[in-house]
């Protein structure tokens, strides 16, 4: 059923559920198309600094280290708004994308079909 209270809570990160490793999937999509360009994972440091920044900061699970999306590439990503989901284990960030998302050159990480 749902609620049509509308009622103010203040986000903390800390009320995030990251798994065990620490970290929260988090799906970036086009604020004005609506289109889904990528997948990517935060912890709560990266989360905090999206904010702070409103650009992505991401966690890299295999280089270990933070990376802001356009550093290298000048791709950044402007964030426009931000949500978590109802379970808070899944953040939903809306950008306005520069350039490219997926480093193979196409606008969006999901490029490819299964039929």
């Amino acid at each position: 059923m749902k609620n049509n209270n509308k009622l103010e809570i203040k986000f903390k990160v800390k009320d995030l559920k990251f798994d065990d490793k620490g970290l929260i999937v988090t799906i970036i999509q086009d604020y004005k198309k609506k289109d889904i360009l990528m997948v990517a994972y935060m912890n709560a440091a990266s989360v905090k600094r999206t904010i702070k920044t409103s650009k992505t900061c991401f966690w890299s699970r295999s280089r270990k280290k933070f990376w802001v999306k356009g550093e290298t590439s000048g791709h950044f990503q402007f964030v426009k708004s931000m949500y978590y989901d109802c379970d808070m284990d899944a953040l939903l960030i809306q950008v306005r994308q520069v350039g490219v998302a997926c480093h193979t050159g196409n606008r969006s990480c999901f490029y490819r079909r299964i039929s």
